[in-house]
């Protein structure tokens, strides 16, 4: 007897940060750059402030205006006019230090199977990503194949909520249950897009356990780009 698949989905939707490539070492790395950058063209600060310093007094301004979050790059551009203010340097060069900060945060190393992933899936479906985040796909290089890219800084809407995914399906001209989207927050990523209308799969590199197993249920569970394709051949033929 033949087993009645459902026709492959018309688009696939990616998360970026820790879903195509880790962030937080790159981070790390950016925020080091950063201060060395400070050292050298802003010393007060640099005398005055740590890395941590810096991070904390971001936290705490965080939590004074919570409005930020969708904003994570805005948030440390007023982090350091603060800064900047309090050590009594020039705030005019901190828009120089976002610079460098965005040079440094956007030299991202994607996973093994990311471009071979994406090459594979662009003959069979449109994609798109939707991220919270400040990746620049043009200046990583992969921009050239997505077909539509919705972020929350530029969109004004972050997620977990359902418009930002329904953006993003709009551009891409597909209904939202012609979708999938895969990220690797359950929260963010697999409960808000199953609650805007996508199937959603949970990229989990790392072989996290689901503590929320009782609440969120993605219709897919896989560890690389290579697992997403084969579940969407077992799925859809």
């Amino acid at each position: 007897m033949t087993l009645l698949r459902r026709p492959w989905p018309k688009a696939v939707l990616f998360d970026l940060d820790d879903t195509l490539w880790p962030i937080a070492p790159v981070i790390l790395e950016a925020e080091q750059i950063l201060f060395a950058w400070l050292r050298a063209h802003a010393p007060r600060v640099a005398e005055q402030f740590t890395i941590e310093t810096l991070r904390q007094a971001r936290l705490e301004l965080l939590a004074r205006q919570p409005e930020f979050q969708l904003d994570l790059g805005a948030l440390r551009r007023a982090g350091l006019v603060a800064a900047f203010e309090q050590a009594g340097e020039d705030a005019s060069k901190v828009e120089l230090a976002m610079t460098e900060f965005f040079a440094a945060r956007n030299a991202v190393i994607p996973y093994d199977d990311v471009l071979p992933g994406l090459l594979r899936l662009k003959n069979r479906v449109r994609l798109g990503s939707v991220t919270n985040g400040n990746a620049d796909l043009q200046t990583i290089g992969l921009a050239r194949h997505f077909d539509a890219s919705v972020a929350a800084p530029t969109f004004g809407v972050a997620k977990p909520h359902p418009s930002i995914f329904l953006e993003c399906c709009r551009l891409l001209g597909v209904a939202p249950g012609e979708a999938v989207y895969v990220g690797d927050d359950l929260l963010l990523d697999v409960q808000g897009a199953q609650r805007a209308g996508l199937r959603a799969v949970w990229m989990n590199r790392i072989g996290k356990a689901n503590d929320l197993a009782g609440e969120i249920r993605p219709d897919a569970e896989v560890t690389s780009l290579d697992g997403l394709l084969d579940w969407l051949k077992r799925e859809h033929g």
